[in-house]
């Protein structure tokens, strides 16, 4: 199966670099170019795309919108959004998660770690910051509001199990499921059975929508090392 993925950023050397990497691999193509959001979503609906790579800052509509627009759009709920950030503390991150974005990438990040960042994007299976430690989401919502729990959030968590709260836990600290499974000494598709059931009940798209949620919701405490 071709991962169809689609270019969304003001800079057309950018673009092109990219281009010219995604379309090197055998098992993904470029479908489109866009130079800001409004094209970015046009396109994406036009194409077909798999997973967008979305420029924070453009023109017009700008990345975080465009996010939002796809994420809210029922017929693009197959489609994963990676952020493009020039540098990864930014405020814009912890929005872009809210708005719907599967996770975020570095610009300075190495070609290897951008193409696995798609392939990751289209499974579905991870956070995508090959580059950031395993508390940074931690210490970008703490950076927003937090300490303001979702009161429909909370009350969705009590439809969890406790095993799924515990997986929920580890989820949101950025754990593989190989990494769970050995932390609560189960299997690791039974980790994924509770990370699909998990993603069911609270409405999430994909593992950083839980991480979001697990958070915003108050079940697990921004750290701040």
């Amino acid at each position: 199966m071709t991962i169809r993925v689609l270019l969304a950023d003001d800079q057309a050397l950018l673009r092109s670099a990219f281009r010219v990497l995604v379309d090197s691999e055998p098992d993904m193509e470029v479908v489109g170019e866009a130079s800001d959001g409004a094209e970015a979503v046009r396109l994406t609906r036009q194409e077909r795309a798999d997973v967008v790579l979305m420029d924070i800052r453009m023109p017009g509509t700008d990345g975080l919108a465009a996010t939002r627009i796809i994420s809210e759009d029922p017929t693009l709920a197959h489609v994963r959004v990676v952020i493009l950030t020039t540098f990864e503390v930014d405020d814009y991150v912890v929005q872009s998660l809210r708005a719907g974005a599967s996770g975020f990438l570095g610009k300075g990040s190495e070609p290897e770690e951008l193409l696995s960042a798609i392939r990751v994007a289209a499974g579905g299976e991870a956070l995508l910051s090959p580059a950031a430690t395993k508390g940074l989401i931690a210490r970008f919502l703490a950076q927003g509001d937090a300490d303001d729990n979702d009161p429909v959030r909370s009350e969705r968590l009590a439809a969890l199990t406790v095993r799924e709260r515990e997986v929920l836990v580890q989820v949101a600290g950025g754990h593989s499921n190989d990494e769970i499974a050995e932390r609560l000494e189960v299997s690791p598709l039974t980790v994924k059975t509770h990370v699909n059931r998990a993603m069911a009940k609270l409405g999430a798209r994909d593992r950083a929508q839980l991480v979001v949620i697990a958070y915003e919701s108050g079940l697990v405490r921004p750290r701040v090392d």
